[in-house]
């Protein structure tokens, strides 16, 4: 049972590699347990929040929004910057990068995806909001998947793996997240939406970001090198799952939705919106009672 056992925790350490030590001492990086209670609360927050609002005003939240998108795309385009530079200065390798072969370069792209996995946590106030705004309809179980996984996930990445390969899925995020977070500061001033043309491509280019990312981690297992090959087929499989739900909400946002609005603008045309907005019914009852007026003679 002992040599099971240890033959086992062998295995692991080969397919997962050995905890990285240079993070020690980080912040919320020692123990797990701060993560997995903020990830707790945060579903909690989820199912309870709702409840609370259901019979209270919805709140505006219009100010504080466009300081936490700006706040965000400000982060987001300093990750993008930092991981850029750190990964071209010291030629990283597209195809496989080991997480303890490029020296002080290693610890700069630590640094920044430190702030990376942090910008997790900050990001569960998007789902407040909804929250807060009684926009209900948002908090889909692809939202709640992605906030509440991406954070657990970055405490293991971080702690075993926190830099090498792991930098190609954070840096095209940080840039998508620019161009997200922006949409949403904008968005939250009225007189700015009528420019806003780009909130498809968003969700376009987060599925780019996926297969990409599938493609360069794909890489690593093919031209393997000393990043430990367990958190690659990770990768692989939970990226497959964002492509999916990713991909539904795509279909069911703007393929559904414009088919459906084109049903609508149909309706309309043909004089039979009544099933729809429940009015015009008594606007037809009203027409048809309506005694046409005597034209005047003189």
């Amino acid at each position: 049972m002992e040599n099971f056992d240890a033959s086992r925790s062998t295995y692991f350490k080969a397919l997962l590699g050995p905890r990285d030590t240079r993070v020690k001492g980080w912040f919320l990086l020692d123990n797990y347990i701060p993560t997995f209670i903020c990830s707790v609360i945060y579903l909690l927050i989820v199912w309870l929040g709702p409840k609370y609002m259901k019979n209270r005003q919805p709140f505006s939240c219009r100010r504080i929004l466009v300081v936490y998108n700006l706040g965000l795309t400000l982060l987001s385009l300093y990750m993008f910057c930092e991981l850029v530079t750190g990964v071209w200065e010291n030629s990283y390798n597209f195809f496989c990068q080991g997480t303890h072969s490029a020296g002080e370069a290693d610890m700069k792209i630590i640094r920044v995806l430190w702030w990376y996995y942090f910008s997790k946590l900050i990001e569960f106030m998007d789902t407040f909001f909804f929250i807060l705004r009684k926009n209900n309809h948002q908090i889909t179980v692809l939202h709640v998947y992605h906030h509440a996984t991406m954070l657990n996930i970055w405490w293991f990445v971080m702690n075993w793996v926190p830099c090498g390969h792991s930098y190609f899925g954070a840096t095209l995020n940080s840039f998508i997240h620019v161009l997200m977070y922006s949409y949403y500061g904008l968005s939250s001033v009225p007189s700015m939406r009528p420019y806003l043309w780009w909130k498809r491509y968003i969700t376009q280019g987060q599925l780019l970001q996926f297969v990409l990312t599938i493609i360069q981690t794909s890489c690593g297992v093919i031209w393997s090198c000393t990043f430990p090959l367990g958190w690659l087929y990770f990768q692989i499989g939970y990226m497959i799952s964002l492509i999916t739900l990713f991909t539904n909400f795509y279909i069911q946002t703007y393929k559904k939705g414009a088919s459906r609005r084109k049903e609508h603008l149909k309706d309309h045309q043909n004089g039979s919106v009544a099933a729809v907005n429940g009015h015009t019914n008594r606007f037809s009852s009203l027409e048809n009672n309506v005694k046409p007026r005597k034209q005047r003679k003189d």
